[in-house]
């Protein structure tokens, strides 16, 4: 389907029309038809009714897959064609009729073309369809209603009686679509959905999905009670923690950490449930428990220490997304002992894993230089290695930040730190990087005990980048000659050089007028002489707003 043409498919739409119907043929056909829709190519009205047109004569076969094709073909195209409403007794008629197998698909396409003025029509089929015995009927008369909310909530409304029959079904699929579209009518209403929890927290629920709804809808009841942990909503979450379901289970744990100003002590059981986890054969259990236990380690690290045994088996972990949440996770809450052995760990597999992932450990790593300063040097160190390898923009940027932290917060570590990044910016091929850096070499650097060493890397950038990286860099060399008097005619002498070779009247295209401008403002104060104005210059549209 890859190198369909729109024009080709609906000149082959017309096999509709034939007698007898070739359901085989039909049904590739109409996949080609949502395959175009669903890759975004535009279908004109008459196009699209033309075909919808043809389509609706293939309900005369019987052959189940073609039907099905129909119904999802139906929905696609209804907001693209007109009168798509002629379908309507057709579907009407498998939606009532003894074939289980096209009345919830029929249910769903009926409702999505229907609007409020003909939705009192099948209302009384509607209401049947909902508390069918057939679970596939139920839930999609059920999830279609939850659709029609949006614009008919007045008539949906009405058909909450037969939802809460749905609620108490076997079913647990039927059941949680009931529960979703009794929270929906109500959600308005907060005393509404508290009678409605404490209803179904009396009588218990079969569903698990259903229970993981109950329990996103009571934790946000407590946030808007601004954290009231007496109430019998955050008892019936952390009674779901001793439920046999483990998504369940997850699911009460991951809400009871997210609840805001929640203490240790209350936290406390949610961490033991995803100690357990955390030894589960299940990846997928797993990495949701490391995952929510770094969340909790950032708020409250003394919570998750009694996990540190279980987080350093899952060091070794195979999936490597969980042993990179299981090292940050330590970093947060380990000793200062334990940060080489650490970071000799980490740096093992650092290659194997994806950027966003990388961004978390440096995120870690920064956290960690505020708690144990001591050991800036080791953690610089490893920064500096992940920042030589292959990243994208995001990745890097958080190793630059996270270093430009530290030495704002240590000034043991201004050198070491200045350096490194004096070696990034050599092969940096992020502008908005280079240029923070030069920002900071300009701020940092000429307070340093040898400004003289940096010198040499923000003269290449002059030199070697393009426009912004050069008016950065020649800005940078700017203040060390304005804040440092031993090194004033160094830089003078090279502002002078750079000015003559890259003076943009010298040049007849593409003239760099930015740095005619920076070179203006910066070396008239520092030479205390004005400079020969060019007005085609200053007034040129190429100068950078943030210089004009």
């Amino acid at each position: 389907f890859q190198h369909l043409e729109k024009s080709a498919v609906l000149q082959e739409a017309r096999v509709f029309n034939e007698t007898p119907i070739n359901p085989r043929k039909c049904a590739h056909i109409l996949t080609k038809i949502l395959y175009l829709i669903n890759q975004g190519e535009h279908l004109g009205v008459m196009e699209a009714t033309e075909s919808f047109f043809a389509m609706t004569k293939l309900f005369q076969s019987n052959d189940p897959t073609l039907r099905r094709m129909c119904y999802l073909t139906i929905k696609e195209m209804s907001s693209i064609s007109e009168d798509v409403i002629i379908v309507t007794s057709s579907l009407t008629k498998d939606m009532t009729g003894k074939d289980d197998n096209y009345r919830g698909p029929a249910v769903r396409a009926l409702c999505q073309i229907t609007d409020s003025t003909m939705l009192q029509a099948i209302e009384r089929y509607m209401k049947q369809a909902i508390v069918d015995k057939v679970p596939s009927v139920s839930s999609s008369a059920l999830v279609s209603s939850l659709h029609l909310l949006k614009t008919s909530f007045d008539i949906v409304k009405r058909w909450v009686n037969e939802a809460q029959e749905a609620a108490s079904s076997d079913n647990i699929m039927v059941q949680y679509h009931a529960l979703g579209l009794l929270y929906h009518v109500r959600k308005n209403d907060r005393l509404a959905v508290n009678k409605m929890l404490s209803k179904f927290m009396r009588h218990g629920l079969k569903s698990p999905f259903a229970y993981c709804m109950m329990i996103r809808v009571a934790s946000k009841l407590l946030e808007e009670e601004a954290g009231s942990h007496d109430s019998p909503l955050f008892d019936f979450i952390e009674n779901c923690l001793r439920n046999k379901h483990e998504m369940v289970v997850y699911e009460a744990a991951s809400a009871i950490v997210n609840l805001p100003s929640c203490t240790a002590k209350e936290l406390a059981p949610a961490v033991s449930v995803l100690q357990l986890f955390c030894s589960s054969p299940k990846a997928a259990l797993r990495y949701a428990a490391v995952r929510t236990l770094n969340k909790v380690a950032m708020k409250h690290p003394s919570a998750v220490t009694a996990c540190n045994l279980d987080l350093e088996n899952l060091v070794t972990d195979s999936n490597r997304s969980i042993a990179t949440l299981a090292i940050t996770t330590l970093l947060k809450t380990g000793s200062e002992s334990s940060i080489d052995r650490l970071m000799k760990q980490i740096s093992s597999f650092m290659s194997e894993i994806s950027d966003e992932f990388k961004v978390v450990v440096v995120q870690a790593i920064s956290a960690l230089c505020q708690k144990y300063p001591r050991k800036h040097a080791v953690l610089m160190n490893f920064l500096f290695t992940m920042l030589r390898e292959e990243g994208g923009f995001e990745y890097k940027r958080a190793i630059v930040d996270c270093i430009i932290s530290i030495i704002e917060e240590n000034s043991e570590s201004k050198e070491t730190g200045l350096s490194h990044l004096c070696e990034f910016i050599e092969d940096c091929e992020f502008t908005v990087l280079a240029t923070r850096i030069l920002h900071l070499l300009g701020q940092e650097g000429p307070k340093t005990n040898n400004p003289s060493k940096y010198i040499r890397f923000i003269y290449n950038r002059v030199v070697l980048e393009h426009e912004e990286v050069r008016a950065g860099a020649v800005s940078a060399l700017a203040k060390f000659g304005a804040q440092n008097e031993d090194v004033l005619p160094s830089i003078l002498v090279l502002l002078k050089r750079l000015f003559e070779f890259l003076n943009p009247l010298q040049v007849k295209e593409g003239f760099d007028a930015t740095l005619s401008y920076m070179f203006m403002t910066v070396l008239e104060p520092l030479l205390g002489t004005p400079l020969p104005r060019y007005n085609a210059v200053l007034g040129s549209q190429k100068i950078l707003p943030c210089y004009r």
